[in-house]
């Protein structure tokens, strides 16, 4: 029988399955947060930091977590310990996604007949040989550039010069063995200690259940479809449809008929509402999901929420999206501008500005307020 669910139901579920409905303090350590199977896209002035933080973990002050290039090339946030599993579970899942992961730079490669794993293979070996001390990236792009053959450059207008394609260099990094050195702008590479991977010895249908990201996305985003997960991936829905968890049952969400994990039917249905206020990074992971319109049904809503450039914050009262908010600095001050989709009650006005205070203290500045745009 079909699992019948509510978009409230949803949200809830989400709320609650991402942690963000925990207290502060009941983490451990940095690295007790679920989401970490999956990665934490560490994107923006506050990036994973902030996500990790609004989970309830302590402020990282070891080495437990690590960054890492991985899927559509963005940096994310894993525990250390994972990287050799979070290595399989995020290469490709066959040829044809891994063309599709590299975009335009498949095109010469397969003029030249080159298959693109082994191109992501030839490139992950002088990543390698090339970082035996930290590297910035444009060192290793430079060095790079020297060192491989025609199909694997481009001509880049703006800069009137010759450089490696972005997509190769970025998702070969981690096979390679190479993180991300936090807090450099440009980025430094460095050798993971103790790698002992092999560049793309394995696809992604080798991946472990815990950190498949299919069953992953399934999990912290369901239910959903292979449409979706797909776009978050970057892989091809036929890939995806081909590497369906079999304990994916049909689930209909107000009618729409989705997917969900089996063992996470019930906690669809009986996940506890939460009036918990968060005020939500840009790139926050409980707003990286595909199916947007679930998460806000108001379409203007969206187009705001998700502009092309300049993405706002998101004002979250237990899982249900109330309006934006942006950061407003001036010297060593953080004041925070909202801009509500309806009216808040006094309540969460005062849950608002305790949030606002909060992010001022995690960033180390004086907080100036909370103001209202227009």
């Amino acid at each position: 029988m079909t699992a019948e669910v509510s978009r409230v139901q949803v949200l809830a579920y989400r709320w609650h399955v991402q942690q963000l409905d925990r207290m502060p303090g009941v983490a451990t350590d940095a690295a007790d947060c679920d989401l970490l199977d999956l990665g934490i896209q560490n994107t923006g002035p506050d990036g994973a930091a902030l996500a990790l933080h609004l989970r309830g973990t302590p402020a990282d002050t070891g080495d437990a977590l690590a960054l890492a290039w991985t899927l559509r090339g963005a940096p994310h946030c894993y525990r250390r310990a994972d990287l050799p599993k979070v290595a399989v579970a995020t290469a490709p899942l066959s040829e044809a996604d891994a063309a599709k992961r590299i975009f335009d730079a498949n095109r010469p490669l397969k003029a030249a007949g080159i298959p693109t794993f082994d191109a992501l293979r030839a490139v992950a070996h002088e990543m390698r040989d090339i970082v035996h001390e930290p590297t910035v990236k444009g060192d290793m792009s430079s060095q790079l550039t020297a060192r491989m053959p025609e199909p694997y450059l481009r001509f880049c207008r703006p800069c009137s010069a010759t450089h490696m394609y972005e997509m190769p260099f970025r998702l070969a990094a981690l096979q390679a063995g190479l993180e991300l050195r936090p807090h450099t702008s440009p980025p430094v590479l460095e050798r993971i200690p103790g790698w002992r991977g092999a560049a793309y010895a394995h696809t992604g249908t080798d991946a472990e259940p815990r950190f498949d990201v299919i069953r992953g996305y399934l999990h912290f985003f369901g239910p959903s479809d292979p449409k979706a997960v797909a776009a978050y991936v970057d892989a091809p829905v036929r890939d995806v449809k081909a590497n369906w968890p079999a304990d994916a049952v049909e689930v209909t969400v107000d009618g729409v008929s989705r997917s969900a994990l089996a063992d996470d039917v019930d906690a669809l249905r009986t996940s506890p509402p939460d009036r918990s206020v968060q005020l939500l990074g840009p790139y926050d992971p409980y707003l990286q999901l595909k199916d947007r319109e679930i998460l806000v049904p108001d379409a203007a809503n969206r187009k705001s929420l998700w502009p092309t450039l300049g993405r706002p914050g998101a004002i979250a009262v237990g899982g249900d999206l109330i309006g934006e908010w942006r950061p407003r600095t001036s010297g060593r001050t953080l004041t925070v501008e909202t801009a509500p989709w309806r009216v808040l009650s006094k309540a969460e006005r005062a849950d608002v500005e305790k949030r606002s205070t909060a992010l001022a203290e995690f960033r180390g500045v004086a907080f100036g307020g909370v103001t209202v745009a227009g």
